[in-house]
C-alpha cells in the first residue's frame, strides 16, 4: 500500500470458524470465509509442507488428500472441505518414522531440489492406497498433474515402484532412523583405552 490514497475496492471477507481433521488431529481455526485451503493449511493449521507453486492448479506442489482423494489445495475453497479428513505430507509419516514412499524417494533420488516433493508424495501415496501394484503407465497417469524440473521423472517412478513393493510385502522397509542404536562407547568417558592426554 502506498500512501493514504489507497482505497480498498472489495470489502474484506468476514472470518468464520473452520474445522477439519488435519493429519489425524482435529483443527479449529478462524479463517476468512473466502480463503483457499492452501492458505488455511499453511497460515492457520501450520502445515508448511503444503507448497505454494503456481496458484493456478498447474504444478501440483500444493496437492493434499481430502478424504483419501488427491486435490489441489490452491483451487479448493477451505469452507467447501470443512469437516473433512485432510492429509498433508506431514501426515504420511508415523511420528519420526518415515512412510515407505518417503523413504524410497530419498533412496532412489525421487527428490532433488525438493520443492515439488510434497505434492508428489501425496499423489503417489493416494495411488498406492488404491493400487498397490501399479504399472509404470499407471504411475505416470497418477502423477501427471505434478511438475518436476529436476529429476526427469524416472527416479520418481522408480521410487514409487519401490514403495509399492514394500506395500505388497515383497521387500522390507528400511529400519527407522529413530530406532535405538548401541552405544559406541559403552564404558563412558573414563574408558581406560583412551589415548593419554585426551580431555575427559
Amino acid at each position: 500500500m502506498v500512501g493514504e490514497e489507497y482505497v480498498s475496492m472489495i470489502p474484506a471477507a468476514s472470518s468464520e470458524v473452520w474445522n477439519a481433521v488435519v493429519n489425524g488431529q482435529q483443527k479449529e481455526v478462524l479463517a476468512p470465509s473466502n480463503a483457499i485451503l492452501l492458505d488455511v493449511l499453511r497460515d492457520k493449521a501450520g502445515c508448511l509442507g503444503v507448497k505454494r507453486g503456481c496458484d493456478m492448479g498447474t504444478c501440483g506442489c500444493c496437492t493434499v488428500m481430502i478424504d483419501g482423494v488427491p486435490r489441489l489445495s490452491c483451487l479448493t475453497m477451505a469452507q467447501d472441505v470443512a469437516g473433512k479428513e485432510i492429509t498433508t505430507v506431514e501426515g504420511l509419516a508415523d511420528g519420526a518414522h518415515l512412510a515407505p514412499i518417503q523413504q524410497c524417494f530419498g533412496e532412489y533420488g525421487g527428490s532433488q531440489c525438493g520443492f515439488c516433493t510434497p505434492g508428489f508424495l501425496i499423489a503417489s501415496q493416494a495411488l498406492l492406497n488404491e493400487n498397490p501394484n501399479p504399472s509404470d503407465s499407471e504411475i505416470a497417469l497418477a502423477i501427471e498433474g505434478n511438475l518436476c524440473r529436476c529429476t526427469g521423472y524416472q527416479q520418481i517412478i522408480e521410487s514409487i515402484q519401490a514403495a509399492a513393493a514394500i506395500h505388497r510385502g515383497e521387500t522390507e522397509a528400511a529400519s527407522a532412523a529413530s530406532d535405538a542404536h548401541p552405544d559406541p562407547n559403552p564404558s563412558g568417558p573414563d574408558e581406560p583405552t583412551m589415548p593419554p592426554g585426551h580431555a575427559r
